[in-house]
């Protein structure tokens, strides 16, 4: 069911779909009150439609309205408005200790004497589980189903409890392993561009419940790429699970009135360019445009040149250009892509005519939107790319990555000449700039049939000429969707892929997220023990160091074709365009020309080989699941029993001793730094989702509780349980802490010692020490993690001081009750010379108000004071609703208990 305000503005109207009502939120009545909105972007379109909707006169009221019109005139609001989208999309790794919150929220409810069933979703959630698969197994007609049984077996007490969740919790469902990527599944199935319910609320109670109500499709999701559905017009955004969990339990989004960037997209891309190239161009020019915190929303002729799927890849990568989102207003495209995914003929036809009625429907008639900024990229002048070797905002030419690597060995890792090793038990050796992995992976690329199909033609023609992947080199297939596997098996590329060692290791995100699985021990061994700077080949979104593998220092970020034609190579230390790939089977040299599939080519395979009926029949069934799913037996019980000992899924502390009434939040008084950071550290580095090292914090539980070192599975996958995680935190292999210089891992000090992080603050704990964390610009980039904000917390750290923070993250730490605080202009932590040995007082926090200046007061090993300025980066009243509370889920628990 969708709330409703109550429509004080008389904007409420009726639409007729072949023969079928709906009720709606007229924009064309909302301009005849407030004024002209046709230069509005589409996506500010969207907010007003949802500010329509719920306009209460508390929460929302017509002075936001009228903002959102006046937007107009500036392109920019200080005003801040309470946003409520249709529906919360999750994956296993964030959706798991979402589900954890959500059974703890009801044990603590129960014990203030609430109804536990008021701890329900009151939006659609849906669930899907695609972070647990790994790449155990590869290049083998059985890597699928073993590295399924795997999964099951290492997951198995995660899946249980989500299984209960489905079964106890409302509005929750769970799409089960081994379906496909979340954003993929939302992209082909789950988002349906416009979105139909009944409707409560006043108006709805006083007209008797009356039509469905038709909306534009809204959401939500707890993971960063949640943006991919907007290729599809569909307003989407990665928050993280505790914004997500509260969105669930019906409270609003507070945000800003968002500036919009307007992308010019003209011309077309040329002969042999991918979509991968463009969206890769595009994360370099709206970065360096700079974008935190925006909308950028893309028009232009160009528009119509573009197919759903690679506007999706454009999409996807809104976090990796720094964009709330990146907005494509739906169009006959959107129609036709609906209509080849099998979406229902009503929801077909119910989108087109809304958006029609509504001014959000778009073609060559359209007004150009006014924007707060513009940029413009004719696709004709886009080349061959990949991104990396750090960075997926750092674009290279395909014809300078060798360059690129190979300066990098010398400037940045130090090394005064190439290294090459041999590898025990094989003929072959490694050296620095070989390609150890090569991954066709992740919903930016494989929610695409172009860039799979070319991939599939590149592994034809090199197979036919003779060509193998090196024996080096780890390749893998995991695509978002089983539809993939159903077209790559019509047209016939399943074999020429096997071929090359690309066998299908599971529907999931695998590599892209670190889950690549371990390295052959004897190339492991000799990586490590010869400081062999390896490179891995990804169709991903992200390389960060230390998120690929432990043992890959040097990351691309390639279309699949690209990540066909490195595993022959073998290596980027060579010129890939101008240096043969290697020697075809009548010993010639193969040029990447030679096996390069022309656009005619593609387009030929995807037009024989793709329909509807591919989409109809995987998803027919989406929810029940293979048999391993079906067999796991669970009762759907109100309140869930937690497992004594349990290493997945534990009850965890944030609601211990929690009243009615929350205590004033006290001052931070000689708070010591446990970590000072540089700039652009990632939520990887914060909340690592790789493997478990034995000799870690977190490691060393595990085995207190008897789990074998094979047993440790993944950060990720180990979410639901606070001890783990709170252990991981700051413990990814490659951060640097300054208190430390020289060595790298998340180490920190204590009274001149040092260890681990975890251990130094838990001495800190046991004296009574408050702690900051201090770091440099663009801090908590990356994927939405709320164990970021969650470990950070349970750390002991009460404040968070850097010159910049990335949006989700910033969020998530005061939604976790911590205070983020930035740097005034001009400075930094290199200006006051911090080495660790400072303590840090702020004081009147409970009295704090959002983005107001703050003084720090710092004082010296010596005894020495100084003060410095800083803005309080609570940006919103709700946002400081939630930290006096302690954070955003003690906040909606007293308001429901109430």
């Amino acid at each position: 069911m969708t709330a409703i305000g109550q429509d004080t503005l008389g904007t409420r109207a009726t639409l007729d779909v072949n023969g079928k009502k709906y009720d709606y939120y007229s924009l064309a009545a909302a301009a005849e009150k407030f004024g002209d909105i046709s230069r509005l972007p589409f996506s500010m379109k969207v907010l007003l439609e949802n500010l329509l909707r719920f306009e209460d006169g508390k929460t929302v009221t017509v002075e936001d309205v009228q903002a959102i019109v006046d937007w107009q005139q500036d392109q920019r609001s200080n005003r801040e408005i309470q946003y409520r989208p249709a529906r919360v999309l999750m994956q296993d790794f964030t959706g798991v200790p979402c589900v954890v919150d959500l059974a703890a929220m009801r044990d603590a409810i129960t014990k203030l004497g609430g109804d536990a069933a008021k701890i329900n979703p009151l939006v659609p959630v849906h669930l899907v589980i695609d972070h647990s698969v790994m790449v155990d197994e590869f290049g083998t007609p059985k890597a699928f189903s073993d590295n399924v049984d795997l999964e099951y077996s290492r997951n198995f007490e995660r899946y249980e409890f989500l299984k209960w969740g489905s079964k106890a919790l409302d509005n929750f469902q769970v799409v089960p392993p081994g379906t496909g990527i979340c954003h993929q599944v939302n992209l082909e199935y789950i988002g349906q561009g416009v979105w139909s319910s009944a409707s409560w609320g006043e108006h709805a109670a006083a007209n008797g419940g009356g039509n469905m109500v038709a909306y534009p499709d809204t959401l939500v999701g707890t993971d960063s790429h949640t943006t991919m559905v907007n290729g599809m017009g569909v307003l989407g955004w990665g928050v993280g699970g505790i914004e997500a969990e509260a969105a669930m339990l019906g409270q609003p989004v507070s945000m800003l009135i968002p500036e919009v960037v307007g992308f010019k997209l003209t011309g077309a891309m040329a002969e042999g360019i991918t979509a991968t190239d463009l969206v890769l161009t595009v994360t370099q020019m709206l970065r360096a445009k700079g974008v935190v915190g925006r909308f950028v929303e893309f028009y232009g002729p160009g528009l119509d040149t573009m197919t759903l799927a690679d506007r999706a890849t454009i999409a996807n990568m809104a976090p990796e250009y720094g964009a709330t989102c990146g907005f494509f207003p739906i169009d006959a495209k959107t129609i036709e892509y609906l209509r080849l995914t099998a979406r229902s003929d009503e929801n077909v036809a119910l989108v087109e005519a809304y958006c029609k009625a509504q001014g959000l429907w778009h073609d060559e008639n359209s007004v150009d939107p006014v924007f707060t900024d513009t940029l413009e990229l004719d696709m004709g002048t886009v080349v061959p790319s990949l991104a990396g070797p750090k960075r997926p905002q750092d674009k290279v030419a395909l014809s300078k990555v060798d360059e690129v690597f190979n300066g990098d060995l010398f400037k940045v890792y130090k090394k005064d000449r190439p290294v090459r090793a041999d590898v025990e038990g094989q003929t072959h050796g490694i050296g620095d700039g070989d390609v150890v992995i090569a991954a066709i992976t992740s919903c930016t690329n494989t929610s695409n049939p172009s860039v799979l199909v070319a991939a599939g033609l590149v592994a034809r023609k090199a197979n036919a000429l003779g060509l193998k992947s090196k024996p080096w080199v780890k390749t893998s297939l995991a695509p978002g969707s089983q539809v993939v596997t159903d077209y790559l098996d019509k047209a016939g590329l399943t074999a020429d892929l096997n071929a090359m060692g690309f066998n299908l290791v599971g529907y999931g995100c695998t590599t892209c997220i670190g889950n690549s699985g371990p390295l052959a021990e004897p190339i492991s061994a000799a990586i490590n023990g010869n400081d062999i700077v390896a490179a891995s080949v990804l169709s991903g979104n992200r390389n960060f160091e230390g998120r690929v593998s432990p043992d890959v220092r040097a990351n691309f970020l390639a279309s699949p074709p690209l990540v066909v034609a490195y595993a022959i190579k073998g290596s980027v230390t060579t010129d890939m365009v101008e240096t043969p790939l290697g020697q075809g089977s009548n010993g010639q040299d193969v040029y990447l020309k030679d096996i390069w599939p022309s656009n005619a080519e593609i387009a030929e395979v995807m037009g024989a080989n793709i329909d509807d009926s591919m989409f109809r029949s995987r998803y027919g069934n989406v929810y029940a699941g293979d048999a391993k799913w079906q067999e796991i037996q669970v009762e759907g019980s109100d309140t869930y029993t937690w497992r004594a000992g349990s290493t997945y899924v534990a009850n965890p502390p944030y609601f211990d001793g929690m009243t009615m009434t929350p205590a004033p939040v006290q001052d931070i008084v000689d708070a010591r730094p446990l970590a000072i950071l540089g700039d652009s550290i990632t939520t990887d580095h914060i909340s690592p989702a790789g493997s478990i090292k034995a000799d870690s914090p977190a490691g060393s539980f595990l085995q207190e509780h008897q789990v074998s070192r094979a047993d440790f599975n993944s950060y990720g996958a180990r979410r639901g349980n606070h001890d783990v995680m709170m252990r991981g935190t700051f413990a990814n292999i490659r951060i640097k802490n300054e208190m430390v210089p020289g060595v790298e891992g998340g180490m920190s000090k204590y009274d001149g010692q040092i260890m681990p992080i975890y251990d130094a603050a838990m001495r800190f704990k046991a004296d009574g020490v408050p702690l900051v964390v201090v770091a440099g610009k663009e801090y908590g980039t990356g994927s939405s993690r709320d164990w970021a904000a969650k470990g950070t917390n349970l750390l002991g750290v009460r404040a968070v001081i850097t010159e910049s923070f990335e949006r989700i993250h910033r969020s998530n730490l005061v939604g976790m009750g911590v205070l983020p605080l930035q740097f005034a202009d001009g400075v930094t932590r290199q200006t006051l010379g911090l080495d660790g040995s400072e303590s840090f007082t702020i004081t009147n926090v409970a009295e704090i108000r959002p983005r107001q200046d703050v003084t720090v007061t710092l004082t010296r090993a010596d005894g020495s004071t100084e003060t410095f300025e800083t803005k309080c980066r609570i940006d919103t009243v709700n946002e400081l609703e939630y930290f006096l509370n302690g954070g955003i889920l003690q906040y909606v628990l007293r308001k429901l208990a109430a």
